[in-house]
């Protein structure tokens, strides 16, 4: 049993269901759809979390925009990430003069996600924002904030939407809560 009903028993609570991701998302599209009009925005994926998020966002998006993907990692524990940012796969868009959205799936301690940041800003672009889908600021450990956000959530293991564990629960249609028994005393 590898299929929907195996990922479902592993999943403790759905924390937001589909419905709930889909209206989010559109009104952030429609929102950074207003504050980016007339702009030349350049949305960029954060690999491979962030995909499920990042094409409903654009879809959602209704104006010009260039769509590129970043592929980083993170060194670090599997407890605790170093927020040292290795580019597995760099943007292909000069981003210099340009208006820049990352697109996140979650930000948690926050150090990958600033280091990045200070990387993409020494490319000059017009302004560099984020939008991530969830925000778990009980696990902040330095001083950023998204400039945009889907849910505000508390300080649990989440999976689905893009979000995974050990490469699987991505294709989960809503974001859900892991049953720790099914994540704890993995080798």
């Amino acid at each position: 049993m590898r299929g929907k009903e195996f990922m479902a028993m592993h999943v403790g609570k759905v924390l937001i269901d589909e419905e709930a991701i889909r209206r989010r998302v559109a009104e952030l599209g429609e929102q950074l759809s207003k504050d980016y009009e007339d702009k030349e925005v350049v949305l960029i994926c954060i690999l491979k979390g962030a995909v499920m998020f990042f094409s409903d966002l654009a879809r959602a998006m209704t104006i010009h925009l260039k769509m590129d993907f970043m592929g980083i990692s993170s060194y670090g524990d599997a407890e605790k990430t170093s927020g040292i940012v290795k580019i597995a796969k760099d943007i292909d868009t000069s981003i210099t003069g340009k208006h820049v959205i990352i697109a996140e799936d979650i930000m948690d301690s926050g150090l990958t996600l600033l280091h990045l940041k200070r990387i993409l800003m020494e490319r000059k672009p017009a302004s560099l924002r984020i939008c991530c889908l969830l925000d778990k600021p009980e696990r902040r450990e330095c001083d950023i904030r998204p400039d945009y956000c889907g849910f505000t959530i508390p300080n649990e293991f989440v999976v689905g939407y893009g979000l995974d564990f050990r490469g699987e629960y991505r294709n989960l249609p809503y974001v859900g809560v892991m049953k720790p028994e099914a994540y704890e005393n993995c080798d």
